[in-house]
C-alpha cells in the first residue's frame, strides 16, 4: 500500500482543496495520503471533502489526517 505525505501547513481552503485533489489523483486506488494541516477549518472541511469525493477518511487526529483513495 502506498502512503504519501502532504504537509499543508496553514494553507487555506481553496488552495488546500486544489492541492489535495491533485495529490490524491496521483495515488493508485487504495493508496493513502497522510495530510498535516494546521488550518482550524480542516477539522470540518476534510471529512466533508472526503464524503463529496468518495475517498475514505481513515483517521483524524489533528493536525494529522489519513485519507485512502477510493477504488476505481
Amino acid at each position: 500500500m502506498t502512503t504519501e505525505r502532504f504537509d499543508a501547513g496553514t494553507m487555506g481552503c481553496g488552495r488546500f482543496a486544489f492541492e489535495l485533489h491533485r495529490r490524491m489523483k496521483e495515488l493508485p486506488p487504495g493508496g493513502r495520503l497522510e495530510v498535516i494541516s494546521h488550518d482550524p477549518g480542516t477539522v470540518t472541511d476534510l471529512p466533508a471533502w472526503c464524503r463529496m469525493t468518495g475517498h475514505r477518511l481513515v483517521s483524524a487526529e489533528p493536525p494529522v489526517f489519513l485519507i485512502e483513495r477510493k477504488p476505481e
